[in-house]
């Protein structure tokens, strides 16, 4: 029964980063000058490689608010702190290179990592200092 027992909380949490992550990609999408979901069904892989290290430099700091929330609203909070320093890195990867979303929408490589990578980054040290 003891497994069982927390069952409802793991539901809860699991449904509200579902529900973040399902608005960070709403969120994002919009935030861009390009359309990912459309690239990549048209089989662009730097639309891919750029939204696929964006999704995991916000989920990182997501697990991590998740793990260290003192309650549901906890991490609700630093959830949304995690989207909003997201779509900053956005922007700022954009001021660097202006045409970004041209370059990705032309399946160039090397911006879609950029931009990637940077995303990644961020969210390791969105992550780290969550760990308060």
């Amino acid at each position: 029964m003891t497994l069982v027992s927390g069952l409802p909380d793991f539901l809860l949490y699991l449904g509200t980063a579902t529900g973040l992550i399902g608005l960070y990609l709403l969120i994002y999408t919009l935030a861009t000058a390009h359309n990912e979901v459309a690239l990549i069904r048209r089989d662009v892989t730097a639309a891919a490689i750029a939204l696929g290290g964006s999704l995991l430099g916000f989920t990182l700091p997501l697990a991590v608010a998740i793990y260290n929330a003192r309650s549901l609203l906890d991490c609700l909070i630093w959830g949304l702190i995690a989207l909003v320093i997201q779509i900053a890195i956005y922007w700022l990867v954009r001021l660097a290179v202006p045409d970004l979303s041209r370059r990705i929408e032309e399946d160039r490589a090397a911006a879609a990592l950029l931009l990637g990578a940077a995303s990644l980054a961020g969210g390791v040290v969105n992550a780290a200092a969550m760990t308060y």
